[in-house]
């Protein structure tokens, strides 16, 4: 079977999203910008700086089926019976999509929908709300799945994730020193106190947040604690001590210090934050899945969310591929166009071999996740974090320099494209980590091989 294969039906929603894409939300992109330009400061992260095309685009998301697509299985029951009573009452939202979908055939649609910069949010995929709710799906009790992966599942809100600091080098988590204070309480109730700072906290000011998922530390230095207990958790394994916990937003002690740019791009309304985390008060009922259960969770945000990240960058490198194409059609230097250049040609050739790479190595990852799991795929998932972003940037910057000054200007959207891809050798670690995990566990087969030999 082909890595690109579909069955019919996919194949048709397919064909339905990518003329949705190109006619609904790539058009979208100049009144959203639009919107957002009329304001300035502490406006842009307020409720009226977000542009009303984007409702209306999830309305017409919702209506032709192309909702939660990430979601990897059904809903659980108390969710979906949760979600009926909403829907006889207010308006009505099919949080289950039209099909669930293994995760290399999803990533064939992350590609059309990493067209557009609005797609993923018009179609409730984006980040870093699918990992938060696949989190709430795979780890939240029923309660903590009512309260927030319900009005997440229904576009009612967005949310955040807190996990890089501003003071420690947060790509080894065990730097990490945001604190959540443990004590009993006079009653005999168990109480959190959250200490902290992050940053990078994408989502966090924007004003439809409704929650957060923070990587906290343990800290059981009250008086009130068992010792032994504290011994036993904290040296369980070495990142035994990291906790996850879910802050509604907004909240008392959650301070927003300022929004954060990328290269000078404040992505407002969603965008990053400094966060500063000051006596949050949090009960047993915040934390997800227990305490020092944290690292278990961050991980398993990360092999799916990969697939996602990688195949969007080869949708919008093929955008702007195909821009690239466009323009050397069109312009002429010393009497011929450009395509007649063989410096051009070859930028044309590289560009394509890139994106083609990218995208079957992406979908190999994809292929070996959903017969083996994240961990079984392990390797294939540190390649693509190194690989794929290196080789969508290389085509968005060849893009670039065949448009000259048009291509760093915010005419055409490349420079946003260069700028996001080229941030994406960092998120969710940076190369040099990734780099080293692919290496040991390419280390670790050799050996075994030898060993075999013996």
């Amino acid at each position: 079977m082909s890595l690109l294969s579909l069955s019919p039906t996919l194949s048709t929603l397919k064909a339905s999203l990518e003329t949705f894409i190109t006619h609904d939300c790539i058009p979208a992109e100049k009144l959203y910008e639009e919107h957002i330009a009329q304001y300035s400061g502490s406006d842009r992260w307020q409720p009226h700086a977000v542009p009303p095309i984007m409702d209306a685009l999830k309305s017409k998301a919702q209506s032709l089926g192309f909702w939660n697509l990430f979601l990897p299985h059904e809903l659980p029951e108390c969710v979906l019976r949760a979600n009926e009573e909403l829907n006889n009452n207010n308006r009505v939202v099919p949080i289950s999509p039209r099909m669930y979908l293994t995760n290399r055939e999803y990533g064939i649609l992350c590609e059309v929908m990493g067209r557009s910069s609005l797609a993923p949010e018009a179609c409730n995929c984006s980040a870093p709300d699918t990992g938060n709710m696949e989190v709430l799906l795979k780890h939240g009790t029923q309660s903590q799945q009512l309260k927030y992966l319900l009005p997440l599942l229904r576009g009612e809100v967005r949310s955040a994730f807190l996990m890089t600091e501003p003071d420690v080098a947060s790509s080894d988590a065990r730097n990490l020193e945001t604190r959540l204070s443990k004590r009993m309480d006079d009653g005999g109730s168990v109480r959190y106190t959250l200490n902290g700072k992050k940053w990078w906290s994408t989502g966090a000011m924007d004003p439809r947040c409704g929650m957060a998922l923070v990587v906290t530390k343990m800290d059981y230095t009250h008086p009130s604690n068992d010792n032994n207990a504290q011994q036993q958790t904290q040296t369980k394994t070495k990142h035994g001590n990291q906790t996850v916990v879910i802050v509604p937003m907004p909240q008392t002690g959650v301070r927003c210090v300022r929004p954060l740019t990328v290269f000078g791009y404040d992505d407002a309304p969603h965008g990053h934050a400094e966060v500063w985390l000051e006596s949050v008060d949090l009960g047993m009922e915040s934390v997800v899945l227990g305490e020092g259960r944290g690292f278990e969770i961050s991980q398993s945000r990360l092999g799916p969310g990969r697939i996602h990240h990688c195949m969007r960058a080869v949708g919008l490198a093929a955008r702007c591929y195909e821009l690239m194409l466009e323009r050397t059609f069109q312009r002429k230097t010393f009497g011929r166009f450009l395509y007649e250049h063989g410096s051009c040609r070859e930028m044309v050739a590289d560009s394509a071999a890139d994106i083609e790479s990218a995208r079957l190595l992406t979908l190999s990852c994809a292929e070996e996740i959903d017969r083996l799991g994240a961990r079984g795929a392990r390797d294939k998932i540190a390649l693509i974090k190194v690989v794929v972003p290196e080789l969508t940037s290389r085509v968005v910057d060849r893009a670039v320099q065949i448009f000259g000054g048009a291509g760093v200007c915010g005419d055409f959207p490349l420079a946003r494209a260069l700028v996001g891809l080229r941030t994406l050798r960092i998120a969710d670690g940076p190369d040099a980590v990734h780099k080293q995990s692919l290496a040991l566990l390419e280390l670790k087969k050799a050996k075994q091989r030898m060993l075999s030999r013996v």
